[in-house]
Parts: C-alpha cells; structure tokens; sequence
C-alpha cells in the first residue's frame, strides 16, 4: 500500500494542512491500496492564493507558448499511458483494455487538441470600429469525477490553461491517484509554480471550500445534477460564471429499416462500457414494436459477452462498480425496475456467481419497460439497459424526449439522412448517428437539466475567456 502525504501546491508537493486521510480502495476486491490527504479549508485557500499569484504572469504569456506547454503536456501523458492505464484499472476498476483504449488514450488525443485550438484561437478580432479582447476568467475551481478521472480533468484543465487561466484541482475522492499523475505530468511538462494546483480531499469538506471560495472565478464541475444545483447556487449567490456537466438518460432510438442487429449489438456494448458508469450511457433501448422480440433475443446474446471479470484480465470486458456504495444504488434500480413490473430479462441484482467479493454487479437487461418507471427515468449508472417498444417515429420522440435530462443519444435508420433528421428533434446535446465515432473537437454538454456549458472542441475553451470590447 502506498501512503501519499502531500498536495500539489505551487508547483511542489507539500504536506496537508489536516492529519485526514482517504483510502483508496480497489473495487476488484475491496482491498485498500493507497492513501492520500482529506484536504481542507486551509489546504483550498493555499492552493487558491498559489493559483491567483501564478495568474497575471501565465494569463500575459502569449497563447503560443501556452499551447506549447499543453502540447508538451500531452506528450508526457502519452509516455505515461500505461501508469495511467494500471491506476485507473486499480482505483476504479474499469477493465484493463478499456483503461489503454479510452482511460489513457482519450486524454491524450484531447490535450493534443487543445495545443492546436489554444495556439490559433482569435483571442482578439474586429467588430465593426471596435475591437473585441478574449481574455481569460481568472482562477478556474475544477471538481471532478470518478467514472472518467483522467479524462474528465484533461477536458477542463487543458482548455484552461490554454486559455490563460491558472486551476485548482479538486478530484473524485474515489481515484485521486491519476490526478496525482495528472499533477506530475503538468509539472514534467514545464508549467509554471501554481498555474495547476491539486487538493484531494472529500466534497462535503475540500469540494465545498473550493465552490465557496471567494477567490475563484469560475466553478467547473462534473458530477450528479443534485450536487450540480448546490454548486450553481454557490456560483448563483457570488454571482460567479460555473460550467456544470451532470446527469444523463440517454435513448438509443432504432428506427425502422434499420440494422437491427448492429445497433442492438452496439447500444448493449455502450451500456455496458466501464461497468455502465458512463453519464452518456444509452440506458434507454427503443425499438419499434415490429422488431421488438428480434431486439430482445439479440440483446441477450450480445449481453453474454459480459461476464463480469478480473480488471485486470485483458479479456474482461465488465469489471466492477467503483464502491459498496455505487453497487448497492445499483442494485436497489435492479430490484425497484421488478418491483414497478419491469420484465428482467437477464441478470439481476444478485452476485455475480464467483463474484462474490468486489463490488461487481450482474450485467442486467430489462424489457417491457414503461416511460413512466423509474429505471425509464432515473440515472441509475450501472450495467443495466431498459428496452422499451414504440409504435411510430412521434411515439419513439416522445419517450426519447420525456426525461428531466438531455446529455446524449444515439439513432439508427436505414440512410443517414433519415437518421439526422430525427436527430435534429431530439432535445439533447449529443446524438451519435448509426455508430459515428466520438470526436474530442466536437462540444460536449447537455440540455434540460444535464447541465450549463460546453466542454472540448473550440466551445470548451471559449467556456473559460470572457470579452472586453475596446471602442474607438
């Protein structure tokens, strides 16, 4: 087990202001592998003053060099893949092969983008007489989940610091330790002392100190769209600009004429990736009713190839859920779809056979499910797909749509035209058309209440510069 005692804090590792300590916890088999501080109050203020006095020289640093360093920073999360890979699969649980492929990859190929956006950005541009300024916010306090760790970070710290501004980091308490490599990466890349500090911590103590503190001016936050409204009340009252990415019910809309078959192969296999704790997960499968028994049996023979394993098996596909706590949530939506009348058609909310220590839970899917149930309307964030039928294109509109949330989403048809078009009506931020692949210079956010903002791509970096016009 190691035990780390420090913070990243203006540019060094520095003991914790507090005697706390977090347990990091291998949800494979419940094992403690590390620890990290509990930051508190003083910790946030320290890091906060460090990254407010690193400001006015890295905000004046020209977006050329800025983007050096981010494209430098890059390169050394490539040459750390594997570390980074090995951390995630070891703190969260997620299979190895999914950790190279998407854990360290993704992050990677989205600060490479952000190099290339933060060097051409028109940070100054005419209007008329006038010349518009973008300038960057200031000092941007970032909370960050669990289910994408790496990821997650890089989609705010990178446009950030290109942008000019200096963060402070505040991570899931689940899986600090790829922030910790994240932490090192910025420091091997060359940025300055203080333009990225990191304080672990929890979010009831560390999280909240960082959203009230008087010295941010921005609030990025990734997480539930319970802890997003606490958040943007915080912003609200010091009248503070906040990006918030919260909670998602995304719908797989199989249309007629579609390939059945591919689509019903791929919305199991989205559902399924990183044990379902993915917020633009397509947890809502609905096929016209023509096909519906064809989808039902295709869906457990995709879901066969499943089987909930060790992480660390590059053969597993599921692995477990990151804690105790994430499973039994999970199970409780198993056992409440039931209850409301769902019909389960594989899985359940029992141990996987084998599997009975570790935080594992049985890949699960339901039919007959009914938008009104609450396995149709609420984010369960597990392995677990509802299926439900529709009678035609408006009906199928109406269920993807009838949901508090509108993050992503996916469409099949026969040509794409036709796909795109139903696209267009759906109210959410996202839709993949017939399998198209995730593009990191493409915005990402959601609508209704899956948040405010837009992280990556051009539209990420815009979130953290504000415009001066200067008028002649």
């Amino acid at each position: 087990m190691q035990a780390h005692d420090g913070m990243f804090i203006d540019g060094r590792w520095r003991p914790a202001a507090g005697g706390g300590v977090i347990e990091v916890v291998d949800p494979a088999d419940e094992q403690v592998i590390a620890t990290v501080p509990a930051g508190t109050a003083a910790d946030v203020d320290a890091a906060v003053a460090a990254a407010r006095a690193a400001f006015p020289r890295w905000a004046a640093t020209p977006p050329a060099g800025r983007a050096a360093r981010v494209g430098a920073l890059s390169d050394v999360l490539a040459a750390r893949a594997e570390d980074v890979a090995a951390t995630v699969t070891a703190e969260l649980g997620a299979p190895l092969t999914f950790s190279r492929k998407v854990h360290a990859a993704v992050p990677v190929a989205v600060s490479a983008s952000y190099a290339e956006i933060g060097a051409s950005y028109p940070y100054e541009e005419k209007a008329g007489t006038a010349t518009v300024l973008h300038e960057p916010v200031g000092v941007v306090g970032a909370i960050t989940p669990w289910n994408y760790p790496l990821h997650q970070i890089v989609a705010k710290a990178a446009p950030a610091l290109a942008a000019g501004c200096t963060v402070v980091l505040k991570p899931a308490e689940n899986t600090p330790l790829v922030a910790r490599i994240f932490a090192e990466a910025v420091d091997a890349a060359g940025f300055p002392p203080g333009v990225l500090n990191v304080v672990t911590g929890y979010g009831a103590e560390a999280g909240r100190a960082l959203v009230e503190h008087p010295g941010t001016d921005f609030l990025s936050f990734t997480g539930s769209t319970a802890v997003g409204r606490t958040v943007a009340a915080a912003a609200g009252a010091a009248v503070k600009p906040v990006a918030l990415e919260l909670g998602g019910k995304s719908a797989n809309v199989i249309l007629p004429g579609a390939d059945l078959a591919r689509a019903v192969s791929a919305g199991v296999a989205n559902v399924m990736a990183n044990s379902g704790q993915t917020c633009t997960a397509w947890t809502r499968m609905l096929v016209h009713r023509a096909a519906y028994d064809q989808a039902l049996t295709l869906a457990t023979t995709a879901l066969a190839k499943y089987a909930p394993g060790d992480p660390r098996d590059p053969a597993t596909r599921l692995g477990p859920v990151v804690s105790a706590a994430q499973r039994e949530r999970v199970r409780g939506y198993i056992e409440r779809g039931t209850a409301e009348g769902a019909v389960l058609l594989a899985g359940g909310a029992g141990a996987p056979e084998g599997r009975e220590r570790g935080y594992f839970v049985q890949p699960t899917v339901f039919a007959d499910v009914t938008p009104e149930m609450t396995i149709a309307q609420e984010e369960i964030f597990g392995p677990v797909l509802a299926i439900m039928p529709y009678e035609d294109e408006d009906d199928a509109l109406r269920i993807a749509n009838g949901t508090v949330y509108g993050l992503a989403g996916a469409v099949w048809a026969a040509d794409e035209a036709k796909a795109a078009a139903f696209a267009r009506r759906m109210e959410t931020g996202t839709v993949v058309v017939n399998g198209g692949k995730f593009d990191p210079l493409a915005p990402f956010g959601g609508h209704k209440q899956s948040g405010i903002g837009r992280e990556l791509g051009v539209a990420g970096l815009a979130e953290f510069l504000h415009t001066k016009s200067l008028q002649f």
